[in-house]
């Protein structure tokens, strides 16, 4: 079971100092609004690639009046019988520059080492509109799946939309060179077939356990990617190429992976998910991060993933927190929930541990 066994913060949002240790087994958050619940559990976001369950920019991470940097630091067991591991990430500030540093075991770190360690899947409340919104709300949420699977994900993205951004760039010249084009185009393929690969590969973990998944509380879908199939580059730059008299005109580029859509079914009735209700969605979305986690514990060759859930499980009733509970406790991960009251984690039982929080600080 992939767990932290102690937490650390310093200067984090409205955490001058904390330090707790914890049993292992799952948390479960409560406290009042704005006392930090969610602050606590952005932190532990902060050990995966990105910006974070916020996805704010670091330097807006730090206490208010602090003016410093902040650190992140926990204890962490990656599997059960495996020796525990220190891992810290923390921003580090010279002048107006600002950047993150990585830590493992008292050594200097990458990224891409502690996310090899430790996997980390958020659900919030900001996702909740998620299948009503544009395909970029559900295409940022897909890739963020993709990422929990592969951290290398994020910057071959980064490295398309570098590309594509200066593609565009060119394509405004009356009269662009075309080799020039042609060695921009070439370097966004190469990205654009990476991401359409990643995209697939995590899809179709994820219909399989989905698929698997015993009929429930929290109903499977049938996901689709509606965007470019054809992940090869070659294909992907000759499309390009194709297109640049019709892209210069309408002022970016109008094909490619950074257009693709997901495409959820909720399968019980045969309706996208845009048609359910409100109560349809919120179990959909919960059954698709479920659904992530689960394939992320089924993996032989990574950690089981931590479980974020910012206020889940209050728009739940009794019956569906006791089968997400449950949920939970199958996956081998460990879950951090919040909540405004501590009844809400009652079907949990022995199996979770509860810590309030006031005001930044934890009580008891």
């Amino acid at each position: 079971m992939t767990r932290l066994t102690r937490l650390r913060l310093n200067d984090f949002r409205n955490y001058r100092q904390l330090d707790v240790k914890l049993s292992g087994r799952h948390v479960c958050l409560f406290g009042a609004n704005g006392s930090g619940k969610t602050n606590l559990i952005e932190a532990i976001s902060q050990f995966s690639p990105g910006r974070g369950l916020r996805s704010v920019a670091i330097g807006d991470l730090s206490r208010a009046g602090s003016g410093t940097g902040w650190t992140v630091s926990a204890d962490l067991v990656p599997q059960e019988g495996a020796d525990p591991h220190r891992i810290g990430v923390a921003l580090e500030r010279s002048g107006p520059a600002a950047k993150r540093l990585h830590r493992l075991d008292g050594t200097n770190a990458t990224a891409a080492e502690i996310a090899e360690l430790v996997r980390v899947v958020w659900l919030t409340p900001a996702m909740d509109r998620v299948f009503a919104g544009g395909a970029s709300d559900r295409r940022r949420f897909f890739d963020r799946q993709v990422m929990a699977h592969i951290p290398a994900h994020g910057p071959v993205s980064a490295d398309y939309e570098k590309a594509m951004r200066e593609r565009n760039a060119l394509l405004e010249h009356s009269l662009p060179d075309p080799a020039w084009l042609a060695a921009i185009e070439g370097r966004m393929a190469e990205a654009g077939a990476a991401i359409i690969a990643n995209r697939q590969l995590i899809l179709a973990r994820m219909q399989d356990a989905l698929d698997d998944r015993p009929e429930g509380a929290f109903p499977k879908a049938d996901l689709q990617l509606d965007g470019p199939v054809d992940g090869a580059a070659e294909a992907l730059a000759s499309r390009w190429a194709e297109m640049r008299r019709v892209d210069a005109k309408a002022g970016r580029t109008l094909s490619g992976p950074h257009r693709t859509d997901l495409s959820v079914i909720h399968r019980p009735t045969g309706l996208p998910a845009a048609q359910c209700s409100t109560g349809q969605q919120k179990a959909l979305l919960i059954g698709l991060i479920l659904a992530s986690a689960a394939a992320l514990a089924a993996r032989i060759d990574g950690p089981a993933p931590l479980l974020l859930l910012d206020e889940a499980a209050a728009h739940l009733d009794a019956d569906r927190r006791a089968a997400l509970f449950d949920a939970l406790d199958a996956l081998g991960g460990q879950a951090w929930l919040t909540g405004t009251d501590r009844e809400l984690f009652e079907a949990f039982g022995e199996r979770a541990e509860r810590i309030e929080i006031r005001a930044g600080e934890v009580v008891g």
